[in-house]
């Protein structure tokens, strides 16, 4: 099965997809309407050959707002959307980019990217 790892950020959500066992970074995509968004995702995922989506569920204030986008993806892209705990996925990525020695303007770019290959990972 194919899976895509996404970590929602209020502007940017990160993606990782995986083939089996293993999660890539894939890139992220800079929210400006979710109409949008979505009809990306759409078309990554038909590209990609996606069979289900992994979407990280964090704690707090961003929740219920997940949770309200994991069903709009579901009516979009027609794929099993599993919702994965994310919690400190956010702090163990920037850990993971600086023992990289990942320099810290990156880490605030690709942190979204980072988080969705845990979250998926942590699925897998």
């Amino acid at each position: 099965m194919r899976y895509l790892g996404i970590d929602f950020g209020p502007k940017n959500i990160g993606l990782a997809i995986s083939e089996g066992f293993l999660a890539e970074p894939f890139g992220f995509i800079k929210v400006k309407a979710e109409n949008l968004l979505l009809l990306e995702l759409k078309k990554i995922c038909l590209v990609k050959k996606i069979d289900a989506v992994i979407l990280g569920l964090p704690e707090g204030s961003l929740q219920k707002r997940v949770k309200d986008f994991a069903l709009r993806l579901k009516e979009t892209l027609g794929v099993n959307i599993y919702l994965q705990d994310e919690t400190l996925t956010t702090q163990e990525s920037y850990n993971k980019m600086r023992e990289a020695g990942i320099k810290i303007r990156k880490r605030k770019a690709h942190r979204h990217v980072f988080s969705a290959c845990l979250i998926l990972q942590s699925y897998l």
